[in-house]
């Protein structure tokens, strides 16, 4: 079963637990009537649009729908890279890498070129050729490199993406969905390099003592001017692709655009649409008093150890509910995790996240004593 049917199918269970069993501690909605639906018409067979902080799904279409993402995979290579290999490491190309088809920046069998160098070939020139090199001056081989692709994927949680090579090139048993890929963004996303690389229009050969200039082939760099990344693909299975980060009202969206004939203009359109119906909305600052527990009292003071700043639609209707445990039979310190905060759109849950414990809790003896039968099993 695909994941999409079962996130339905246990999204809607556990929204109807949620609203039924939790309390409503907090409800921002507006008079107006919702939008049920959008009036955003896309050419591609899939897409997405994710806050890359809140992992929040602003807008999408199909986006579970397993199918080839062509050199998009490029961004999990750069993860693997950036979390396993040494940037500065010298790589001698093989022939394997240099005799590579498809993109290409060129590489030449024995040039020695870092691995830090090959991270800029690889997402500004899309070259297979410095995929193949990334993969084997880390792994030994292609076939270990992508062995490590698949354990990072499978430790992100993306059950529809499975890799059988670090640079995209048609294979049934390469596959992806828009949402796995806006994940996979949003993860390589936290490493600064990766960052600097992917908005990078050019760069010359002398500024990091490269073996060559670098052009960035990404144009929707030039044609959204808060673009700040990421990938294009292209291959005659996966048609045009794209992965694009932007910035909109200091935030980055992740746009994803698989098989879109006019992949810059539907990722354009997008862009658009969610600056004009989207807001960011903080609904609880760092440290802010939430909740309190066990449930009904006031032993525990719950909070948030980040601010909860998430992107909302314009006309829509979002309510806050938290889970805090009803009783308390053991000792908490400061800091840890004790409940959850749940955000929905309407009757969808859209995001959640741990809550804190902001003071220390001490069992006394007397619940100790109280809480043994239970915890005896009597």
């Amino acid at each position: 079963m695909k994941r999409l049917t079962k996130t339905i199918i246990y999204g809607v269970v556990f929204s109807l637990i949620i609203n039924i069993f939790l309390p409503v501690n907090f409800v921002k909605a507006s008079n107006k009537q919702v939008k049920m639906e959008t009036d955003l018409n896309i050419n591609a067979r899939a897409y997405i649009a994710m806050d890359a902080n809140s992992r929040v799904v602003l807008e999408e279409k199909n986006s579970e729908t397993i199918m080839p993402m062509a050199s998009t995979t490029k961004i999990i290579t750069s993860l693997v890279a950036l979390k396993y290999g040494d940037l500065d490491k010298k790589v001698e190309i093989s022939s394997r890498s240099a005799s590579i088809h498809g993109s290409t920046v060129g590489y030449k069998k024995g040039e020695t070129i870092s691995i830090k160098e090959l991270l800029y070939g690889l997402m500004l020139r899309s070259g297979n050729d410095a995929a193949i090199a990334i993969a084997e001056g880390i792994s030994g081989t292609v076939e270990e490199f992508v062995k490590l692709m698949n354990e990072y994927a499978a430790s992100l949680g993306l059950i529809d993406t499975h890799f059988h090579s670090p640079h995209g090139l048609d294979d049934p048993e390469h596959y992806s969905t828009a949402y796995d890929l806006a994940i996979v963004t949003a993860e390589t996303k936290k490493h600064p390099l990766f960052n600097q690389i992917v908005s990078s229009k050019d760069v010359e050969a002398n500024k990091y003592n490269f073996t060559r200039s670098y052009h960035n082939i990404n144009k929707i760099l030039w044609q959204i001017p808060s673009a700040n990344g990421v990938k294009t693909g292209y291959t005659g299975g996966a048609g045009k692709c794209l992965v694009t980060s932007v910035n909109v009202k200091g935030n980055d969206v992740i746009i994803v655009v698989l098989n879109a004939p006019g992949r810059w203009k539907e990722t354009s359109k997008i862009y658009d649409y969610v600056s004009k119906n989207y807001e960011y909305k903080k609904f609880y600052s760092k440290g802010e008093i939430i909740d309190s527990a066990p449930q009904g009292r006031s032993d525990l003071r719950l909070t948030c150890d980040k601010d909860i700043i998430i992107p909302i639609k314009n006309n829509g209707e979002y309510s806050v509910k938290t889970r805090v445990p009803k009783e308390i039979n053991y000792n908490v310190k400061k800091g840890e995790n004790l409940g959850t905060l749940y955000i929905f759109k309407q009757d969808k849950l859209i995001f959640n996240y741990a809550l804190k414990a902001d003071n220390d809790y001490k069992v006394s003896i007397t619940k100790k004593i109280k809480f043994l039968p239970r915890l005896l099993g009597k």
